[in-house]
C-alpha cells in the first residue's frame, strides 16, 4: 500500500512538475505563446490547491482508498491529453485541460494518502511512513528537472506523460485490496457549494492577474477588474466559511499554533519553487544550455533531498519539529542566494549552481518530515482528511503562486531591461553582454524567493513551540 501511495504522489510531484524544466521544449514543439505556456505550468498546482481541501474532506466521508483510486484515473486521462496534444491552434484545448486534470489528480491523492498514513501507522512507524511519503513528494520535486530534461532530450517530452500512465497503473495495482478507511462518525452535513465556488473564482482571478498582468497592462480595465474580483470573492469566501457549520475550510483548525505554523511555512517554502523555474530558464535562455544540460545541474538536489529525508525524521525525533524546520528553511535560503550571482560567466555559475541546488535539496529534506508530522499530529482524528487537505493546499497554492509570480517577474524585467538597468551600476556582469536583461531579471526574481523563505522562518519562530511536543 505504501509503495502504491508513493507511485500516486510521484504522478504529481515528479511527472507533472517536469514542466518547470521542459516548458521551453513543449512551447517550441506545440507552437504556443509564452503566456499560455506559463499558465499551463502553473495551472496544475492551482487546480490541486483549489480542490484539495474539499476532496480531502470528501475522502473522510466516502473513503480514502476510493479517492486515491479516482486520483490515479484522473492522472491517466490528463497525461494522455498532454501526451497526444497537437501543435498549433488546437494545442491549448489538450494542454490546459490535461494539466488541470493532473491538478485534480493531485488533489485526490495527496490528502487521502496522508490520511491513510495516519490511519495505518502511529508513533515512530508513522514518522518513517511520512518520510517515505516525503521522498515521493519532496524527492519527486527534486528529481523532476533532471528526469524531465533527460527524457525530453533523448525520447521527447511527450514520453514523460506516457510514463505517468504506466506509473499510475502500477500504483493502482499495488493498492488493490487495501482496506477502506473513513472518519468515524462523520456527519453528511450540507455541502459547502458557496464556499467552494467563491474560493475557486478568487483563486483563478488571482492566478490570471499574476500571470497576465504584465502583458495586459497593470492599469488596464481588465486587470483592475480581475483585482476587484479577487478581493470581492476572497472577502465573500472568508465570510461564508466563518458562518457555515460544514465549511470546506475549517478555520478552527488554525487555533492550533503548531498546525498554523506548519501550514504557513509550507505555503511559503513551496512558493520558493519559483527558484527552479527562474534558474533553469536563466541557463537555458541566457546560457544556451539544453533542457538536459540544465537538468544535470540539479543532480545534487535530487540526490540530497532523497538522502537526507530520513535525517529530517531523526532530527524530529531528537529535537522536535521547530529546530529542523528552521534549519531547513535557513539552508534553503542560503541555496537561493548561491543561485543569484548571474553576473558570473556561465562556467563559474554552473559550479555555484551545483552547490546551490545540493543545499536546496538538503534544506527541503530537513524541513519535510518534521513539518508534515507536526501538521498531522495536531489534527483531530475525524478531520485528518480535510486538515491534511489544507496542509497540502498550502503546498500546491504556494507552488502555483510562487512559480507564477517568479515567472511574471522574470518575464517582465527581461522584456523591459530599462526598469532594472540600475543593477549595472551595482553589479559587474562578466562575459557576454547581450543577455544582460535575462541575467538582471533573474537576480530580481530570485530575490523574491529569498523573501518567501524569510517569511517561512518568521512564521515557524512565532508559532511552533520549542521541544519535542509539537501538538
Amino acid at each position: 500500500m505504501l509503495f502504491g501511495i508513493i507511485m500516486g504522489v510521484l504522478t504529481f510531484w515528479l511527472f507533472a512538475q517536469t514542466t518547470l524544466n521542459v516548458a521551453p521544449d513543449m512551447q517550441k514543439d506545440l507552437g504556443v505563446g509564452t503566456s499560455l505556456m506559463n499558465i499551463a505550468v502553473a495551472i496544475t498546482a492551482l487546480f490541486s490547491g483549489i480542490f484539495i481541501v474539499f476532496i480531502g474532506g470528501l475522502a473522510d466521508r466516502i473513503g480514502r482508498v476510493r479517492i486515491v483510486m479516482a486520483g490515479f484515473v484522473l492522472s491517466i486521462i490528463g497525461s494522455l491529453l498532454i501526451g497526444f496534444a497537437p501543435g498549433g491552434a488546437l494545442a491549448a484545448y489538450f494542454l490546459l485541460p490535461g494539466r488541470a486534470l493532473q491538478g485534480l489528480s493531485g488533489a485526490c491523492i495527496m490528502p487521502a494518502s496522508l490520511a491513510l498514513v495516519k490511519a495505518f501507522w502511529d508513533g515512530e512507524a508513522r514518522q518513517r511512513a511520512v518520510s517515505m511519503w516525503s521522498i515521493g513528494s519532496w524527492g519527486g520535486s527534486g528529481v523532476c528537472s533532471l528526469f524531465g530534461g533527460f527524457v525530453a532530450q533523448n525520447f521527447g517530452w511527450r514520453w514523460i506523460f506516457f510514463a505517468t500512465v504506466a506509473v499510475a497503473l502500477l500504483g493502482m495495482t499495488l493498492m488493490r485490496g487495501t482496506p477502506e478507511s473513513k472518519a468515524e462518525g462523520q456527519s453528511s452535513g450540507k455541502f459547502d457549494l458557496a464556499g467552494v465556488l467563491t474560493f475557486m473564482v478568487a483563486m483563478i482571478a488571482l492566478q490570471i492577474l499574476v500571470t497576465q498582468g504584465n502583458q495586459l497592462g497593470w492599469t488596464s480595465p481588465l486587470v483592475l477588474s480581475l483585482a476587484a474580483v479577487t478581493l470581492v470573492f476572497g472577502w465573500l469566501f472568508f465570510r461564508i466559511e466563518a458562518r457555515h457549520e460544514n465549511a470546506f475550510v475549517d478555520f478552527k483548525l488554525f487555533r492550533n499554533p503548531t498546525y498554523t505554523g506548519a501550514t504557513i511555512s509550507n505555503f511559503m517554502l513551496n512558493g520558493a519553487a519559483g527558484t527552479l523555474l527562474v534558474s533553469l530558464q536563466l541557463v537555458q535562455r541566457g546560457g544556451n544550455m539544453t533542457a538536459q544540460q540544465a537538468g544535470m545541474l540539479t543532480l545534487g538536489y535530487a540526490i540530497a533531498i532523497i538522502a537526507f529525508i530520513r535525517v529530517g525524521e531523526k532530527l524530529l525525533q531528537r529535537f522536535g519539529a521547530r529546530k529542523p524546520m528552521i534549519q531547513g528553511c535557513v539552508i534553503t535560503g542560503i541555496s537561493i542566494l548561491l543561485l543569484m550571482p548571474s553576473n558570473l560567466i556561465l562556467l563559474d555559475y554552473e559550479h555555484l549552481a551545483i552547490i546551490g541546488y545540493t543545499l536546496y535539496g538538503i534544506g527541503l529534506a530537513f524541513y519535510a518530515t518534521p513539518s508534515t508530522d507536526a501538521a498531522l499530529s495536531s489534527l483531530p482524528a475525524d478531520q485528518v482528511g480535510s486538515g491534511a487537505g489544507i496542509y497540502k493546499m498550502a503546498s500546491s497554492l504556494g507552488a502555483a503562486f510562487g512559480v507564477a509570480i517568479s515567472a511574471a517577474i522574470f518575464a517582465a524585467f527581461s522584456a523591459n531591461p530599462a526598469a532594472i538597468n540600475w543593477l549595472d551600476g551595482v553589479v559587474t556582469f562578466q562575459g557576454r553582454q547581450d543577455n544582460l536583461a535575462i541575467r538582471e531579471a533573474a537576480i530580481v526574481a530570485l530575490a523574491f524567493n529569498v523573501f518567501m523563505v524569510l517569511v517561512a522562518i518568521v512564521s515557524i519562530m512565532l508559532t511552533v513551540p520549542k521541544g519535542k511536543k509539537s501538538a
